[in-house]
């Protein structure tokens, strides 16, 4: 959703180390990335950018599940910005995955949803642009420095229960022998997860001090980030990654944006929308790209934008667009909807 963030990504110096100490020289990334051979001293970057700088680390190490686990073993806390920093200096594993994904939201294009249900703690990995999905490299790196993080901060070896990705990722063994756990490849989600009951482990790590230091600093940060945003953009986007979820009432919403219902409904009210129809929607906008795809059944994207039957997604859908969901699908074919 590029109407949510500004098309732009820091790069943290301390990337170029990593790198450096692999023997991969940031000038031959450029190169091979195609950009600018001053990339290693301009932080910001585009989105685009920022893939295809992953793609070439990727083609320059070489092996896939390697190039995943060198560099998220040989990166220094210490040379983390201070959004990733604070995540290292929490009281818990769990107030880091918290910290963690809600920082992510200063530097887009990717997004954590965190989830704790019975013994176990699920991490998805999704994308503020849906049309773009990151290289492999970078997601594997993503959910590997997820579990580093635990490690690093609880000074214990921790494992997976599980990890899935959605395309293929190199070697499994190396991977499996990494995350400790069997590596599903193949699947519809990249995520990754944990024992609920490793979530609760202390930081040696942690650092209140610090924390008192940077955490003002990250919120005033993402509030004045969230205040260049619509409150109905963020509405809808928070409903796009939920609808799958059952969390689709404006209490939860307002939860997740820290505002009561009220106040929630006001906001909207005064940009001439409400959450009915944002609600409404986000389940149009998103089951025609899910029916753009011809590999996602038609009875799994009634479920998906939060129908428990498909009679009601029938109804609704001849409502929005006039037809059935298949004849949709049949005569939008290989066209970009």
């Amino acid at each position: 959703m590029k109407s949510q963030t500004s098309d732009c990504i820091k790069i943290p110096p301390g990337f170029w180390a990593g790198l450096h100490q692999l023997g991969i020289d940031a000038y031959d990334l450029a190169r091979k990335a195609r950009l600018p051979l001053t990339i290693s001293s301009e932080p910001i970057v585009t989105s685009a950018q920022y893939f295809a700088i992953w793609q070439a680390y990727s083609d320059l190490i070489g092996e896939t599940a390697k190039g995943i686990i060198k560099l998220a073993t040989v990166f220094e806390t210490a040379k983390y910005p201070p959004t990733v920093l604070a995540t290292y200096h929490a009281r818990d594993y769990r107030d880091a995955l918290n910290r963690m994904a809600r920082y992510k939201q200063l530097c887009p294009p990717e997004v954590l949803r965190i989830t704790e249900a019975g013994e176990l703690c699920t991490i998805e990995l999704e994308w503020l642009h849906i049309e773009e999905p990151g290289p492999p490299m970078l997601i594997g790196i993503t959910l590997a420095c997820l579990l580093e993080l635990g490690r690093r901060g609880t000074g214990q070896p921790l494992t997976a229960r599980s990890v899935e990705f959605s395309h293929a990722m190199g070697d499994v063994q190396v991977l499996e022998a990494y995350f400790g756990c069997p590596i599903r490849i193949g699947g519809k989600y990249n995520r990754l997860t944990l024992d609920r009951r490793d979530l609760d482990r202390p930081f040696v790590s942690y650092n209140e001090e610090l924390l008192e230091i940077l955490t003002p600093a990250l919120n005033r940060s993402l509030d004045d980030q969230q205040r260049s945003r619509s409150t109905a953009e963020m509405v809808k986007w928070i409903l796009k990654r939920s609808l799958s979820g059952g969390r689709l009432d404006i209490h939860a919403v307002a939860m997740e944006l820290s505002m009561s219902d009220r106040t929630l409904q006001r906001r909207l009210t005064d940009e001439n929308t409400s959450f009915k129809h944002l609600l409404t929607q986000a389940r149009h906008e998103q089951a025609r790209e899910y029916l753009a795809d011809p590999t996602i059944d038609i009875k799994e994207v009634a479920f998906l934008i939060g129908y428990e039957d498909q009679n009601s997604f029938y109804r609704a859908f001849r409502l929005w667009e006039g037809d059935t969901p298949s004849n949709w699908r049949t005569e939008h074919a290989g066209t970009n909807c």
